[in-house]
């Protein structure tokens, strides 16, 4: 019997999928072994699969099911309905953009990615700025094309690709709120914490006993190593798919904790992806909700639950094992006041989560303005220190700890960092309301049991997949509309504590 239209679009669509997971693995390669000579053939494959994935999306193959399976809608169930609405959500954001910009873009973002790395080993911004400034060319291009065939600002049009919906009106409130209360709030702590600084943890850890430790948490949290795997780059990340997922860290022979706490938070991205629908796989309602949901599950992951005295009774005595030492400074109370030490801090991927979304703020900013052509990459590096030393009291000595910290640039995501503060500000809400659900989560989580937590998530997050908007996934896991509220009364409550 012949497939119905809408069937052959999940047929066309499960091709795509399988496309798109090649190019995340050859992603995953580039940053973590490929030989650095090799970046212009990877820019040609990667430019090749997006190519391809363009016409498959943008071809009248596709346009005509679409159009069939939209006018014999009626015997679909709710979640085909939704995946259709998604297929054409993905078609029209393809569409909009040439398929000759997709290739050169493809390019010059992988070219870009091995100048940054060489930049950023080298600390100088002058070894990356041409890259960057090709790749912001194409991307305002592209920002241009989008936001005219969606009816939405530039900024917005991209920020829609990582984070479906999220709108800079939304984004401006939400920080609009924070920063109101964060200055303060940052001085409070900081100076609440003074009184009782913690004890320093001295010594050298070595990256074979930390990846160890890593690999026994990451396993009774659940991430299954039978489809997914543990490797070292320049920057933390997760990629892959569900059924492959590659994660990344970088260890710090003098911080166990700083690598430890980098791999739970790309856990939490994982284990979202385990938990999506298996059987809407290779679907795009099958997918995650975009950056924002994506982010808030890391973040739920390592700063609510695991940077918490429950989580570290059950982490103390697997550091003492791992690493052979005791004292003072191993004792869960000193090991909570230094994993959540606020300081005004350079780099965002190690900042305490009182200060991370100022990071996030700046960032949003700067790329605004990259965007819309009011600062040029060549100031770059001026603009951002300056307004790091504004805003945190303090100032990066060179490029790596300033604006080359960072690769999200340089592979052309413009509009995503918003997704890390935001994401936050949900985690926040999604927290208050598993606590409330899971009233034995403390004792859970201290006795080394996971399964209920990530139940939770599972049964108001990730089952849904791309079927509800992030705020529909909220407001029925948390039964209120998204806001900073739930956030603010956490970190007040966590870090103002006598």
């Amino acid at each position: 019997m012949a497939l119905s239209p809408y069937h052959q679009l999940e047929q066309e669509f499960r091709r795509l999928h399988a496309f798109r997971g090649a190019a995340s693995v050859l992603r995953w390669d580039a940053a973590v072994m490929m030989p650095r000579g090799s970046a212009d053939l990877r820019g040609e494959q990667l430019a090749a699969l997006e190519t391809e994935c363009h016409a498959l999306v943008t071809s009248p193959r596709v346009s005509r099911l679409l159009d069939r399976a939209d006018a014999n809608a009626q015997g679909l169930e709710e979640w085909q309905l939704a995946n259709l609405r998604e297929m054409r959500r993905e078609r029209e954001h393809a569409i909009a953009t040439p398929q000759g910009l997709v290739s050169r873009l493809a390019k010059a973002t992988a070219r870009a990615e091995i100048k940054w790395i060489e930049a950023r080993q080298k600390s100088d911004f002058s070894l990356f700025a041409p890259h960057l400034e090709e790749v912001v060319g194409l991307l305002r291009d592209k920002a241009a094309l989008l936001g005219k065939a969606l009816e939405l600002d530039p900024y917005d049009a991209l920020a829609d690709e990582f984070s479906p919906g999220l709108r800079s009106a939304e984004i401006d409130a939400i920080f609009t709120t924070l920063g109101r209360r964060l200055p303060g709030l940052i001085h409070e702590v900081i100076d609440l914490q003074a009184a009782k600084p913690p004890l320093e943890i001295t010594g050298r850890f070595s990256g074979s006993k930390q990846r160890q430790l890593a690999t026994e948490l990451m396993k009774a949290l659940g991430f299954p190593f039978d489809k997914g795997r543990l490797d070292e780059s320049e920057h933390p990340f997760t990629g892959g798919l569900p059924g492959d997922i590659r994660i990344t860290t970088r260890f710090n022979p003098n911080d166990p904790l700083s690598g430890l706490m980098g791999i739970l938070h790309e856990t939490g991205h994982a284990m979202y992806d385990v938990g999506l629908p298996e059987a809407w796989r290779g679907q795009p309602g099958g997918r995650d909700r975009g950056m924002v949901m994506q982010e808030s599950q890391s973040l739920l992951l390592e700063m609510l639950i695991c940077r918490n005295r429950p989580f570290l009774r059950y982490l103390q005595p697997l550091l003492e094992k791992a690493f052979g030492v005791s004292g003072p400074e191993w004792e869960v109370e000193n090991l909570y006041r230094l994993l959540i030490r606020v300081r005004r801090s350079l780099i965002r991927v190690d900042a305490d989560e009182v200060t991370y979304p100022v990071h996030i703020m700046l960032r949003y900013e700067l790329e605004n303005e990259i965007l819309d052509g009011q600062l040029e990459v060549k100031d770059l590096p001026e603009a951002w220190n300056s307004r790091v030393e504004d805003r945190l009291g303090v100032r990066p000595k060179n490029d790596a700890e300033g604006c080359l910290q960072d690769v999200h640039w340089a592979v052309g995501s413009f509009g995503y960092f918003p997704s890390y503060a935001i994401g936050a500000v949900i985690a926040g809400q999604l927290y208050e309301a598993l606590r409330s659900d899971r009233p034995a989560l403390d004792e859970e989580i201290a006795a080394g049991q996971f399964s209920g937590l990530f139940e939770w998530l599972r049964q108001n997050v990730h089952r849904f997949g791309a079927s509800l908007s992030a705020p529909e996934l909220i407001r029925n896991a948390t039964g209120k509309p998204l806001s900073a509220a739930a956030w603010l009364r956490y970190v007040e409550g966590k870090y103002l504590e006598e």
